[in-house]
């Protein structure tokens, strides 16, 4: 089975947690732009949800940082910071552990991950699903991919990740959706929050909705400090669903920057040849060998 479903969201925690804060229009928005993207999803009828995020010290530290990681556990709890400050309630995910352990020995066949049986979601994965899952019934693959602590896995590999993973969900039986989550520009828990390089993040997303695998690898982790702050590093996750995805055309259903929520908020869809309809058949995607 193919892949059903692909897109991309942001995950700042202000999203959910200082809505009050921001323009009602902008909130209003965001909001239908995530309902969108919830009901494009449920129409695919997906069987498990694998995320792709980065997440934030929550459970990899700097004394074991793996570069990729798999969750395979049997549910998942979230969010781990405080539910009142994140206006985020403490929710119960179902894992998908047979599905997660095939995705992931598929994976290696192509490149290195690690797994953990063990995993609290952060805002990075909690704040998505409380849009895009607000019923918490769809089984959840987390992925994450280290964009937090340097030495940072280069571009070139979130992007044959991505091909890898692609590869995995395709080979499945389950119909599975994807959705990768991080910000674009933003300088998070530093003077500059709320800072946002709009002509930046619209240059990436252009790049993105191409699926322009010369452009997106071209960025230097040094440029993207300079000019997107240590929050663009979590470009590696939409890299790594394009790298999925690839040769697909993508939309960006909507971007705004929104400085209280320190991010410039973003919603992108993946088009897989759905028929948008009630019974939301797949495409296939006819993914190269990896090298």
């Amino acid at each position: 089975m193919s892949l059903v479903f692909a897109g991309i969201c942001s995950h700042g925690p202000g999203i959910t947690g200082r809505k009050d804060m921001a323009d009602p229009e902008h909130v209003e928005g965001l909001y239908a732009a995530f309902d969108r993207m919830r009901r494009a999803l449920e129409a695919s009828r997906p069987d498990a949800l694998v995320v792709i995020a980065a997440e934030h010290f929550a459970n990899f530290f700097m004394n074991n940082m793996p570069a990729y990681c798999v969750g395979m556990a049997e549910d998942y709890h979230g969010p781990i910071e405080d539910p009142d400050w994140l206006g985020i309630p403490r929710t119960r995910f179902p894992g998908a552990p047979d599905l997660s352990t095939r995705i992931i020995q598929s994976l290696l066949n192509y490149i290195d991950v690690a797994y953990a049986q063990e995993w609290k979601f952060d805002h990075g994965i909690s704040v998505p699903l409380h849009f895009l899952v607000p019923h918490a019934n769809l089984p959840i693959v987390p992925v994450n991919i280290n964009c937090q602590g340097p030495p940072l896995t280069p571009l070139h590999r979130a992007w044959a990740f991505g091909e890898a993973l692609g590869r995995a969900c395709a080979d499945v039986t389950e119909r599975v959706a994807v959705v990768a989550t991080g910000g674009i520009s933003h300088w998070p828990a530093t003077p500059d929050s709320g800072k946002i390089n709009e002509a930046w993040d619209r240059e990436f997303l252009r790049r993105w909705e191409q699926n322009d695998k010369e452009q997106l690898l071209a960025y230097t982790d040094a440029e993207t400090y300079a000019d997107a702050g240590q929050g663009g590093f979590e470009i590696r996750t939409f890299i790594a669903l394009a790298g999925a995805t690839r040769n697909r055309p993508a939309k960006v259903h909507y971007y705004q920057p929104i400085p209280i929520f320190a991010v410039g908020c973003t919603i992108g869809m993946v088009d897989l040849g759905m028929v948008d309809s009630g019974t939301a058949d797949s495409g296939t995607l006819d993914l190269p060998e990896v090298n």
